[in-house]
């Protein structure tokens, strides 16, 4: 027998549901303390910034992690790291994530990446693992020859067509095994 429901696409998360569901995951990750008095000081207890600005958070797998890395970026650079992993969970369906070297990472399977993100002082560095064969190429090289980087500024506009349209073909290319 033939499904005749229909399949609406995906809509875009707005900002307030993004920033909703950061605060959430950040709780969650605190609350899993072993003890009651760790419970109860994880939950107060801000992640320790890294130079840069880029959150300590633990090493770990799924949305949870995520949301904490998320919630814990300073100032502006939350709002655009709220957006980067709204766009790249839009982009790719069932796209896995982690944290790991303090960095989220995205990829099509667990421990195989095709993009992870940073924070700096002034910018946030995005990283495309096999960003060479990426059409157009992201502007920043690196010291190993497949991987691009994009920095994202403050004040600079942030294009997210062109930002989705990279992710979308990253996410078919063979990833980096980490």
């Amino acid at each position: 027998m033939a499904d005749t429901t229909s399949r609406e696409p995906a809509k875009k998360p707005t900002k307030k549901a993004v920033k909703t569901i950061a605060s959430k995951a950040a709780k969650q990750v605190a609350t899993k303390a072993a003890t009651p008095a760790k419970r109860a000081a994880a939950k107060t207890a801000t992640p320790k910034l890294l130079s840069g600005g880029n959150p300590q958070i633990p090493k770990g797998y799924g949305e949870a992690p995520i949301r904490a890395y998320i919630a814990a970026m300073p100032g502006w650079k939350r709002d655009i790291g709220e957006r980067i992993d709204a766009l790249v969970t839009h982009a790719v369906p069932g796209v896995h994530k982690a944290i790991k070297w303090n960095s989220p990472m995205y990829g099509m399977e667990d421990d195989v990446w095709f993009l992870s993100l940073h924070c700096f002082d002034r910018y946030i560095k995005v990283a495309f693992f096999r960003g060479a064969s990426l059409r157009p190429v992201p502007p920043e090289a690196s010291k190993t020859k497949e991987t691009r980087y994009l920095h994202i500024h403050q004040d600079e506009p942030f294009d997210e067509a062109r930002f989705t349209d990279w992710v979308k073909q990253a996410s078919r290319l063979p990833g980096e095994r980490m």
